[in-house]
């Protein structure tokens, strides 16, 4: 090689060198521009939407919650991503608080609640943490309503307390182990390290993005109600939010498997209730085959209904709860 052609090989190399440094630090720049963007976003949502009800420290968790009503407790769960709000926001909170002590919490990791990051946040553990919370409110025993994720929650509660949850409501949940393709996309923010990068910076924005769309197959086929605008959107897509989220999408598979065998030891009324035309989980595959599994269970399949049962067919589970609380054991 003559060494005018090495001249040039390492001037064009140099400029390649150049290149790669501009994209990096560009790169690099952007990430940094939308995790301050991020942050800034969390921080207003945070000061728009301040804590509505108390605060509860469990085993180092402050856990934040609301409580309406007099009566016999009852405790909804709500489920991924979602918080408190979903509940007020469709009316069943206001509907079951004249005949019952109503506890809401915004679980582990959403709202306002803490999720320390040492722990796997299983239902197992959660159901742990809820139960040893509501004993220092005073309940003894509770009917337990959980919605999607929040289900299963809801039937880690009942295998593991029988004696404390006197009857439980299931609404659209997950309960036998299926192949989900959506859930690995889902999951990308709990991995470590670069789901840090990825929860801080693109994730945030990405869901913005997605938010109406996502709602709508949520909801789908019946309308977004106009009470859901009182959900807290901004709340829902800030980092910390979107991790427990992520985290809660990759356990989902393997706690199902793990629960697969387990539901027939569930001893207490089990009131099942999904809307028929849930585009997010399968009805037949789901709720229908949970319900052949558990002698002493109840189905009902809500029509026009999807997978936000709770939010389109709220008296219809709130016919579920008094359903669940007339065929419990008496409370002792």
């Amino acid at each position: 090689m003559t060494p005018t052609r090495r001249r040039f090989r390492s001037v064009r190399n140099s400029r390649n060198n150049s290149s790669y440094v501009i994209a990096a630090a560009v790169s690099v720049g952007a990430l940094i521009t939308a995790a301050l963007f991020n942050q800034s976003r969390a921080k207003k949502a945070e000061q728009d939407n301040p804590p509505a009800g108390n605060f509860i420290t469990v085993d180092g968790v402050r856990l934040h919650y609301i409580e309406r009503g007099s009566g016999e407790p009852l405790v909804l769960l709500h489920g991924n991503g979602s918080m408190i709000q979903d509940f007020e926001s469709s009316g069943l909170i206001d509907m079951a608080a004249p005949d019952f002590r109503v506890i809401v919490f915004d679980r582990p990791g959403f709202g306002h609640s803490e999720r320390n990051r040492n722990v796997v946040w299983t239902p197992d553990a959660q159901a742990s943490l809820i139960k040893r919370a509501l004993e220092e409110l005073d309940v003894s025993s509770a009917i337990v309503l959980g919605h999607s994720w929040g289900a299963s929650v809801a039937v880690a509660m009942g295998l593991k307390y029988p004696s404390f949850v006197r009857g439980l409501v299931l609404a659209s949940g997950y309960y036998y182990p299926t192949v989900r393709s959506d859930v690995v996309l889902m999951s990308a923010p709990a991995i470590p390290g670069v789901g840090d990068i990825l929860g801080n910076t693109l994730a945030p924005i990405i869901s913005r993005l997605m938010w109406p769309l996502m709602i709508s197959h949520l909801f789908s086929p019946a309308r977004v109600p106009r009470t859901f605008e009182r959900f807290p959107k901004e709340m829902a897509l800030r980092p910390s939010q979107l991790r427990a989220s992520a985290g809660e999408s990759a356990l989902m598979i393997p706690d199902a498997y793990q629960f697969r065998n387990r539901y027939p030891e569930l001893t207490m009324p089990v009131v099942i209730i999904a809307g028929e035309e849930d585009k997010l989980i399968n009805i037949e595959e789901q709720s229908a085959r949970l319900h052949s599994e558990i002698a002493q269970s109840k189905l009902h399949r809500v029509p026009d209904a999807g997978h936000m049962v709770h939010q389109t067919g709220t008296r219809q589970v709130m016919s579920a709860i008094h359903e669940a609380e007339s065929s419990a054991p008496a409370r002792v």
